[in-house]
């Protein structure tokens, strides 16, 4: 029997993303979505964000990392204004969301690892440039998890890797920031080289698990105008062009 997930990662209150990737959702004949995390931390429209999730049907939810800065004591006071933004009953959900999921001992969900949420599972940066990593290191990152299929977020990456054991990895990029800069732990720029939205269809088949990718084009110039409103014309840059201005 064949079984169609849609898999969604770091919407980053990117609203207008959403709409478009849940209108392409509803075309595909999908049986469920789960939620990777990173999802209302951004400088967009976290509100209004949260107000459509609430109205989705959405089977599993995992928290990312920037989930956690928004309920964390020593949460980074810079993202006071959407506190005030989102209110006291999204924080609260947020709070309430596990690290990780696993569904019928076949998928594990996690942001970045299974233990790490802040972790690149798939990638080495060291290089200041993404480079996917050796597979003994990808399966020392899983920490001995035995699930077929592992799903991730966190790199806004698209990728899909297969192990020699069998095991499949599938990270769907992201919904909602097509591109993004870090300084830890060295410099590196993570970059799709496309504005369209991103998410993933998982689906088991009879011969086993698979994964298609979708690119949703959707009008990012009300995103990119929002977040130069809010003082972040690195994200205004990085949602129009999914490239990273160069320094």
């Amino acid at each position: 029997m064949r079984y169609r997930i849609a898999l969604l990662a770091d919407i980053h209150a990117n609203v207008w993303a959403l709409e478009a990737v849940l209108a392409d959702v509803r075309k595909q004949g999908v049986d469920v979505v789960w939620n990777l995390g990173d999802i209302l931390h951004g400088a967009l429209k976290p509100r209004a964000t949260f107000d459509l999730l609430r109205i989705t049907d959405i089977a599993l939810t995992i928290r990312g990392n920037q989930d956690r800065d928004l309920h964390e004591p020593d949460a980074d006071p810079g993202v006071e204004w959407m506190f005030r933004e989102l209110g006291s009953d999204p924080i609260e959900w947020l709070r309430g969301l596990p690290a990780t999921a696993v569904f019928e001992d076949q998928v594990l969900l996690c942001h970045g690892s299974p233990t790490d949420d802040l972790c690149y599972l798939l990638e080495d940066v060291t290089s200041g440039h993404p480079q996917v990593r050796d597979e003994e290191e990808i399966a020392r990152l899983l920490a001995g998890a035995t699930q077929p299929v592992i799903v991730c977020g966190h790199t806004h990456i698209p990728r899909l890797v297969r192990l020699a054991n069998g095991q499949t990895i599938v990270n769907p990029g992201s919904v909602g920031l097509a591109a993004y800069s870090e300084d830890t732990p060295v410099p590196h720029a993570m970059e799709s080289y496309s504005p369209d939205a991103s998410y993933a269809i998982l689906e088991k088949m009879p011969s086993g698990w698979d994964a298609t990718f979708r690119n949703v084009p959707y009008d990012t110039r009300e995103a990119s105008r929002t977040a130069a409103e809010l003082g972040r014309s690195d994200w205004a840059y990085q949602i129009a062009m999914g490239r990273v201005r160069k320094r």
